[in-house]
């Protein structure tokens, strides 16, 4: 039995990156017209929404994204979530309809074709950097000024310990909330680590469970508050874990 779980673990594993590039390959001639300019974006984030759904439903994925607040049109946002695997940004493009920007680790750039476009679109940063982490600030700035929100995985990453539920969150989406006094956005993925972690011989096809919470207002805070709004949204966040981790599907 455990024979046939590692094929299915290796071919399914495969398929991943299989399903990855094929709408990048049809749409390649699109995606590259629609990053020329960066009034262009816009385009490019639908076409990136479709790569997403293609790849959770050829993964064998279905989700379900329960919603306690909507994000309004003409508003920008400052998206947060916990982050535990590599189907988080494919699920985070298929919940959030309002184009966003990632600010997401330079290393997903070197992922053959997939990064060609990462490095173009998102803004990237690299940790062992603080001149990197300094210029995300920067080029955030412009992206709000073009009317688009931002996301980011205020984990840092993923925790190098698979025991641990959510890990303690960075400064750096809540100083940017509160620079330009945007709405925090708290998402929570329930099933993500489950379904598809960043351990190889692990995973199934099954229920993506999202749940994105009410806003968290900044409006009126200062930079000495960013602490209290940055445990405000890790316990939300959390909360959401422990009770996702209780109603089993």
């Amino acid at each position: 039995m455990r024979g046939i779980k590692i094929i299915f673990w290796v071919v399914w594993r495969v398929w991943f990156y299989i399903v990855m590039a094929i709408p990048i390959l049809i749409m390649f001639p699109f995606l590259v017209l629609s990053i020329l300019t960066e009034s262009g974006y816009p385009y490019f984030f639908k076409m990136a929404r479709i790569w997403s759904k293609f790849i959770l439903i050829a993964m064998g994925f279905y989700y379900k994204i329960e919603k306690e607040q909507t994000l309004e049109p003409n508003k920008n946002y400052m998206i947060v979530a916990n982050h535990t695997s590599m189907i988080d940004i494919m699920l985070m493009l298929v919940t959030i309809k309002k184009p966003f920007v990632f600010v997401g680790k330079k290393e997903l750039s070197k992922i053959p074709l997939f990064g060609f476009f990462y490095k173009r679109t998102c803004i990237l940063v690299d940790r062992a950097s603080s001149r990197s982490k300094h210029s995300v600030f920067e080029r955030a700035q412009k992206r709000i000024n073009q009317g688009l929100s931002i996301c980011i995985f205020p984990e840092g990453g993923v925790p190098d310990d698979e025991s641990v539920l959510l890990d303690s969150f960075k400064d750096g989406a809540f100083r940017l909330a509160i620079d330009h006094q945007l709405p925090i956005v708290p998402i929570t993925f329930g099933d993500n680590k489950k379904r598809f972690s960043y351990t190889f011989f692990s995973g199934s096809p099954g229920l993506l469970r999202v749940k994105i919470h009410s806003f968290v207002e900044t409006n009126g805070k200062i930079m000495t508050d960013k602490n209290n709004l940055k445990e405000q949204v890790c316990q939300i966040i959390y909360a959401q874990l422990i009770e996702f981790g209780e109603k089993k599907h």
